[in-house]
């Protein structure tokens, strides 16, 4: 593998970074949605291998007390491989110093997420735009 990985906005396809939500598969972000909430995100990261947009990731963060890793997506092909865990590995150091570091996982994807050290949590709560969908996916209660 010949990869390169950036950790700016300056160059990104974001119809590139579109279609790797898509087939990671984490949804249908639209171009323009992806360009609002990475660019205005602390740290990103995205990653490529011969010249082809393969992962990305970014923190959405104060500066002191709170960080989110969101949107953290790899293609199909390399997962698996030991990449995704480099990507969160380079996300969680780049939001070192923050109190709290949190993210919320994929329905199934926790334990992966174990082994870096997240704790589930127990207080945490969420209002979602499609809250039904949300049921749906088993990301939050019906309650």
């Amino acid at each position: 593998m010949s990869q390169l990985w950036v950790e700016n906005t300056e160059s990104i396809d974001w119809d590139e970074l579109s279609e790797l939500y898509r087939v990671a598969p984490l949804g249908d972000k639209p171009a323009e949605y992806l360009r609002v909430s990475f660019t205005n995100s602390r740290f990103v990261i995205f990653v490529y291998d011969e010249g082809r947009l393969v992962g990305a990731g970014r923190v959405l963060a104060d500066g002191v007390d709170c960080a989110y890793l969101c949107d953290i997506a790899l293609r199909p092909a390399y997962q698996g491989c030991g990449l995704g865990r480099q990507i969160v590995e380079r996300l969680v150091e780049l939001a070192k110093g923050h109190r709290k570091i949190i993210l919320y996982a994929v329905k199934g994807k926790e334990p992966f997420y174990k082994k870096f050290g997240f704790k589930r949590m127990l207080t945490a709560m969420a209002l979602f735009a499609n809250p039904e969908e949300a049921v749906a996916k088993g990301t939050i209660a019906d309650d």
